[in-house]
């Protein structure tokens, strides 16, 4: 199974601490990296990831607000003085158009690669990236500033070729292709063996959504079921639940319940309120509600 893993350079708030950086993760499929969003210090997290700046394909930026964009510019800047030619797709609220040009003609006029920039439409849910094996949806949110999440889903594989029944009827590779879209073997003799029998069944999709910042939504969980893991804010244990109502976050065991609701199989805790020395208290509330729940930190790695 091909690795498919998110990699996490920042998990804090708007406050960045010592031990906390703001927001941002590298999502890694297939051989293939994207960035979702882009706080400060995420230059230097790459580098302590041991990330390749130059394997980040495309970022998806969920709201505009500073500790989840603020790094962008420079990002793109050092990506020019390591000599990037690739274009670079940025996907965010369509606000942030006319902000990023004017910050990429101030500070970047001399790079040799394009920016591309995508609006996305944070009130739907909608595919706004596709390649031959991945698809990459908004999720709507609720925050204080127009936001949405992003739902990475791998597309289904064709099946594995049973390479022992191959070479038990001597079949050449050149048919590896048309056994692997259903075909049926004939030998020499006239034998006709049935597909079932010359492969196994692929792997099952994984998925990953990250949903950050956002209120508690009841119905969130129908928009994402069966996702195989969830990113969800956790800004707040329960002894700040009417600050999480007031500023449109989350409680840790509300992101829980979305998760049991969800179907998801593993969640990830983030987005840490700086009034938090230990961050233990809202993975307990978590489990209480959601046993596969689990802490989010700088340079952690979790297989989807």
């Amino acid at each position: 199974m091909e690795p498919f893993r998110v990699h996490i350079l920042g998990c804090g708030s708007a406050l960045p601490t010592p031990r906390h950086l703001a927001s941002a993760q590298v999502v890694e499929v297939r051989g293939k990296l994207f960035l979702v969003d882009c706080g400060e210090g995420t230059q230097m997290q790459l580098r302590r990831s041991h990330i390749r700046f130059t394997k980040i394909g495309a970022v998806f930026i969920s709201h505009l607000h500073g500790d989840h964009c603020f790094g962008l510019i420079g990002m793109i800047s050092t990506f020019g003085l390591l000599g990037r030619t690739a274009p670079l797709a940025v996907y965010a609220p369509k606000e942030m158009e006319p902000l990023l040009q004017l910050q990429l003609e101030m500070f970047c006029q001399h790079t040799d690669f394009e920016v591309v920039f995508h609006a996305v439409d944070t009130t739907r849910q909608q595919v706004v990236y596709e390649d031959r094996s991945l698809t990459v949806e908004t999720v709507p949110l609720e925050h204080r500033v127009p936001c949405c999440g992003y739902l990475f889903r791998e597309k289904p594989q064709l099946p594995h070729i049973r390479r022992d029944m191959f070479d038990f009827y001597d079949i050449p590779i050149s048919q590896i292709g048309n056994i692997k879209a259903g075909a049926d073997w004939t030998a020499p003799d006239g034998t006709v063996v049935p597909n079932n029998r010359l492969v196994e069944a692929a792997d099952l999709p994984r998925s990953y959504a990250y949903c950050s910042d956002t209120r508690y939504i009841p119905q969130l969980h129908e928009r994402i079921k069966g996702v195989t893991t969830l990113y969800h804010e956790s800004t707040y244990a329960d002894d700040n639940e009417t600050r999480a109502v007031k500023y449109h976050h989350s409680t840790a065991r509300q992101a829980a319940i979305v998760a049991r609701d969800a179907g998801a199989r593993q969640l990830i805790l983030g987005h840490y309120s700086s009034r938090y020395e230990d961050e233990q208290v809202l993975l307990r509330e978590a489990q209480e509600v959601f046993g596969n729940a689990l802490l989010s930190e700088e340079q952690a790695v979790f297989d989807v």
